[in-house]
């Protein structure tokens, strides 16, 4: 055969073939189909009649649940009833009480009225006798209403003012008594156990020449020495008819001390131009510096204190060249120390604070005159800057009453510096000053009534009061010296106390004739 016919009947075949082929599949998936619908049916049946049963179980429990509620509902409704019913006999019951009482209160109203109408009776009838016996009390007595009343406020008064200021002196008594001993104890023992010298230095210092032809060799070839002097120094030299001598000042205590040294070595090499002024100045610079390192030094092992910054170190070094009221403020702080931890032991409070804010109280003084403000604002300021205790920074604040002291290591710094600054000596104070001190005491106790003259003695630390007698009694002499001294205390600024000695003279003068 030829290969095309077998390729046709290869053709015919293979078409043949799939034609069957679709034929079988169509004749399975018409059985499957008709499997399914069967047993969908019969699912569709069977979940019918499990709807029925489950609807038939829920209507029987509904049903149930409903019975079980009207049950419930009927209980309830049983109990609240009888429960109203309790409540309506209970207010029945409250009614009627409230009646009686109403009742009761009416009777109690209508005796009461009948007492009133009867003390308003006896009231007028009291009010009649009262004035009665008024008029004739003022005919006997010969006092009107008011007089009388003045009379005896006038009478109570000075009982009063008598039975106060004695009661007033009994406490005063026994106060001093017990705080004087107590007191004079601790003092005594703390500055009996601290001794220290004071010595008067002078706010500026005078430079001794071997001869007045010095000055002219100081001054210079048209003053260049002299002007190079101040411009390095930054002090003022005057120069003026004191034999052998020339002054430095300054406001800054450690220039005008660069400037001393510095002049004394001029004069001693002999050699004196602006080079060798400038090589001079800058080694009398290094001294005064190691000078305030080393007494810095020696403040803090004086009074065995540790911890202190290097720079608040060096700025107790500085008080040394620092004067207040020809007072050694670096002497004045050491011996504050002192005496508040002396007193400090013997109160038995914190010794080591007590000694370091006495160290430090003054420490504003060493820079006062390079920043604004007061020495205790500066004080608080460099102790707060360089991490100092609250109990340190808060006793160098209250040490002059700035503020309140909260601590009694305020209380015993404030006292020590009155102690070292009020022994004699210690302190000096211009005659003008100290004449307006006195001039000012006296006028404030003049200030008062009934005082006929006052005299301020012993250096301000005593003011002697004569009072009119025809003024003032002595009782009232108690409260009055109390009230001077409150106003001496708010008024003025002194060291240590002030005594309030008041005199009343009584003189009786007749003639024999």
């Amino acid at each position: 055969m030829p290969p095309i016919l077998w390729i046709i009947i290869i053709a015919v075949v293979a078409v043949l073939c799939f034609l069957l082929g679709i034929f079988y599949r169509k004749k399975v998936a018409e059985r499957e189909i008709a499997s399914a619908e069967e047993e969908a049916k019969r699912i569709i049946n069977e979940s019918i009649k499990s709807a029925e049963a489950k609807k038939r179980e829920a209507l029987l429990e509904a049903k149930e649940e409903i019975h079980k509620s009207r049950s419930e509902n009927e209980r309830e409704i049983k109990e609240r009833r009888n429960e109203v019913q309790k409540q309506e006999r209970r207010l029945q019951q409250k009614e009627e009480n409230l009646d009686r009482k109403l009742d009761s209160i009416d009777k109690k109203n209508e005796t009461l009225n009948n007492k009133l109408a009867a003390i308003e009776a006896q009231q007028q009838e009291i009010a009649s006798i009262k004035k009665g016996q008024l008029e004739m009390l003022e005919k006997i007595s010969g006092f009107s209403i008011e007089e009388a009343k003045a009379y005896l406020i006038a009478n109570v008064r000075d009982e009063v003012t008598h039975e106060m200021a004695v009661k007033i002196k009994e406490i005063e008594a026994q106060a001093k008594d017990e705080a004087d001993d107590r007191a004079r104890e601790i003092i005594a023992t703390a500055i009996q156990r601290c001794a220290a010298d004071h010595a008067s230095e002078i706010t500026v210092s005078v430079v001794p020449l071997p001869n007045d032809e010095m000055k002219g060799r100081i001054i210079g070839r048209e003053g260049r020495n002299i002007r190079s002097i101040e411009t390095l120094t930054g002090c003022d030299l005057i120069i003026d008819d004191t034999p052998e001598a020339i002054t430095v000042s300054s406001f800054d205590p450690v220039r005008r001390e660069v400037a001393r040294i510095a002049l004394e070595k001029l004069i001693q090499d002999g050699r004196i131009h602006p080079a060798r002024i400038e090589e001079m100045v800058a080694k009398a610079q290094r001294e005064v510096n190691a000078t305030i390192k080393a007494e810095g030094e020696r403040a803090v092992f004086e009074t065995n204190i540790h911890g202190l910054h290097p720079e608040l170190v060096r700025l107790l070094g500085r008080m040394k060249y620092r004067t207040s009221y020809g007072q050694n403020v670096l002497n004045h702080s050491i011996e504050v120390s002192h005496i508040a931890g002396l007193l400090a032991s013997e109160l038995g409070v914190d010794v080591n604070v007590a000694k370091r804010a006495g160290l430090l109280h003054d420490l504003g003084k060493s820079i006062d005159h390079e920043v604004e403000g007061s020495h205790v604002t500066i004080g608080v300021d460099l102790a707060r800057k360089y991490k100092e205790s609250e109990a340190v920074i808060h006793a160098i604040e209250a040490h002059h009453g700035d503020v309140e002291p909260h601590t009694v290591e305020a209380c015993l710094v404030q006292a020590a510096d009155a102690i070292s600054a009020s022994r004699p000596g210690a302190r000096r104070e211009n005659i003008e000053n100290y004449v307006k001190r006195l001039e000012k005491l006296e006028e404030v106790s003049k200030s008062f009534p009934g005082i006929a003259s006052s005299y301020a003695i012993q250096a301000g630390r005593e003011i002697r009061i004569m009072v009119k007698p025809e003024e003032v009694s002595e009782d009232q002499m108690v409260l009055l010296a109390r009230d001077i001294a409150k106003k001496i205390e708010s008024e003025l600024t002194y060291p240590g106390q002030i005594k309030v000695h008041l005199l009343r003279e009584t003189k009786a003068v007749d003639y024999a004739k």
